[in-house]
């Protein structure tokens, strides 16, 4: 049987809590559900939940922006504390730190070879920093602080690359949307035919793209780095 918990969230000295379904709640964190309503025992907010004393209205609306209390349950739900199993929480972190892995490795370049990081090569700098992930918050949110820490052990850059891509008339529509995909900025159709297209994204993820326009051209896409 689930059990109902109390999810906190603090801010400026300030203390907001929500009654909880602990497995919806793990549920929404993980985005199996989308509505945060739902993982709600009660739809109240409370600045102490055990004693049943209410946050007041001001309160709310300073911190959150909102009395909505969809958007309010999310923010707690996503950025507070939420009672869950070991098992859960051991789940969240190893999601987590794929997450920040894959996103570090993809948008990020070693600046002296200009080359891609390899998720190895990120995953083991972050063993030797000793990472500490917080499972409750988003992975984008903790990029900085460390890739701070690692960028100590192995250098990163993250950069973009723009290029001009032309596609031969019989793969065009087939390149759409993996054209689409990595970053699409304009887009021109030549008189032969042809679709050139102006793309710009992470650098880190050259490889991946080449590789993936090559195999649906048959290598016959013209590719061009704009410096």
């Amino acid at each position: 049987m689930s059990k109902i918990v109390i999810a906190k969230y603090e801010r400026n000295n300030e203390l907001f809590e929500i009654f909880v379904d602990s497995d919806l709640a793990y549920e929404f964190i993980t985005g199996k559900i989308k509505d945060p309503l739902k993982t709600l025992d009660i739809e109240e907010i409370f600045k102490d939940a055990k004693k049943g004393e209410r946050q007041g209205n001001e309160k709310i609306k300073k911190i959150f922006g909102t009395n909505d209390i969809s958007k309010i349950a999310e923010i707690i739900l996503k950025n507070g504390e939420v009672p869950i199993t070991t098992e859960q929480k051991n789940n969240l972190l190893e999601e987590k730190r794929k997450q920040i892995i894959e996103i570090i490795s993809r948008n990020s370049i070693d600046p002296r070879t200009n080359a891609p990081n390899p998720p190895l090569r990120i995953e083991n700098a972050m063993k030797q920093a000793k990472i500490t992930i917080n499972p409750f918050k988003s992975a984008t949110d903790q990029i900085d602080e460390i890739v701070k820490k690692i960028n100590m052990l192995i250098p990163i850059k993250f950069t973009n690359i723009k290029l001009v891509v032309t596609i031969p008339p019989e793969f065009s529509n087939r390149c759409y949307g993996l054209l689409k995909q990595y970053g699409l900025k304009s887009e021109q159709w030549l008189s032969n035919g042809s679709l050139q297209a102006n793309l710009e994204f992470p650098a880190g993820m050259k490889a991946d793209f080449f590789d993936k326009i090559n195999k649906l051209t048959q290598a016959k896409a013209d590719i061009k780095i704009i410096e």
